[in-house]
């Protein structure tokens, strides 16, 4: 026998040992030589579950492939293997054995990690509801105190217009009693739409045209995008099909998105601030809306969590208006999107089923 045979003779039969040691164990194990770190033994679940993880054969193999670093990790770590997406706990160990060896063991956690990840989820969702809940409460409040003191505003506003009209008074003070009428009645109908939204009902839906929806919402933000000095553009294809929706649902969802887009650019030169609201039938024939914008857009890692409830942009925000609005989305069957507009910018949109074919 060679020296060299000599030399390996014991490895083999440490090698074999360590199989039947390791063959015992009900979790996937394996032994790695402490000196170059070479595999020395694994039983049959280590080389079903790692068997096709590049390096695993290696120990500084297998810890850059599932930590990203050839370093040592902490006992009992959790990591996500790469190569099957299954979370596993590593356990090492030292063993006296000839030669001396380090001890891997793999727990597979990954169904521990989806309940954790489920009640997580679970509870974002309670707190989500709650906070919602009082929202709709404190909107409820607001818009019946409200509406009677503006009530109250166009009862006087038309008394002083019938006394000027008979006294046959200043015509400019004619028009601004006319022009502080329409802005209460634009308020009153605002608050009106808030009550009808926050009330409780069941949702009613049915054949709805797209393009009156928008020009709806368009109207209602019209005074806000003059004050920001905006111009809002109007582009839906020509023969565009009834969508089948909630009509109230549905103008919360695209108000919410129009006014993000005028917030968004509050800080860009007014000679870009353009918004336009584009429709189309999409490829697989729904109804599509795009709300697009001129703001500096989003990060990638604020598109990430874009949809997320209580995420928000905005420092005064509460980062539940885009989760609600993808609510309302996905229960039309419907998707809520966003891209980063070429030219700069922000796109947000979302489909709707379309009403034909409905009953």
């Amino acid at each position: 026998m060679t020296p060299a045979r000599r030399a390996t003779a014991p490895d083999a039969a440490a090698g074999a040992r360590l199989d039947d040691v390791l063959a015992a164990v009900p979790f996937a194990c394996a032994a790695y030589a402490r000196d170059d770190g070479r595999l020395l033994a694994a039983n049959t679940a280590f080389r079903t579950e790692f068997g096709r993880l590049d390096g695993h054969d290696r120990r500084d193999g297998l810890l850059a492939a599932l930590h990203g670093s050839g370093v040592d990790i902490d006992p009992g770590s959790e990591v996500r293997a790469p190569h099957n997406d299954r979370w596993y706990a590593l356990y090492w160990r030292e063993a006296a054995t000839q030669p001396p060896a380090l001890l891997l063991t793999a727990v597979d956690i990954s169904e521990r990690i989806e309940i954790l990840d489920s009640h997580k989820s679970r509870q974002d969702k309670l707190l989500f509801t709650s906070r919602l809940m009082s929202v709709g409460e404190m909107a409820a409040t607001l818009a019946h105190e409200l509406n009677q003191p503006l009530a109250a505003i166009v009862n006087y506003l038309n008394g002083s217009l019938r006394l000027v009209g008979q006294a046959g008074g200043p015509v400019q003070v004619e028009r601004a009693l006319l022009a502080a009428r329409t802005q209460a009645e634009h308020a009153s109908a605002v608050i009106a739409r808030v009550r009808e939204f926050v009330r409780a009902r069941e949702p009613r839906r049915d054949a709805q045209d797209v393009a009156v929806i928008v020009q709806t919402v368009v109207e209602l933000l019209r005074l806000e995008a003059e004050r920001q000095q905006l111009r809002i553009d109007i582009a839906l294809d020509p023969g565009m099909p009834a969508a089948y929706a909630d009509r109230v649902m549905v103008e919360q969802v695209l108000l919410n998105l129009v006014k993000n887009a005028i917030e968004a650019m509050r800080e860009v030169p007014a000679a870009r601030r353009a918004l336009r609201v584009e429709g189309r039938v999409d490829l697989d024939g729904a109804v599509e809306l795009r709300v697009l914008d001129r703001g500096k857009g989003l990060s990638a890692a604020e598109s990430e969590q874009l949809f997320s409830p209580f995420f928000t942009t905005k420092s005064d925000g509460l980062g539940i208006g885009l989760a609600i609005c993808r609510s309302i989305i996905e229960y039309h069957e419907g998707r809520l999107f966003f891209e980063p507009r070429q030219d700069g910018g922000s796109v947000f949109g979302f489909t709707l089923p379309p009403a034909e074919g409905r009953p």
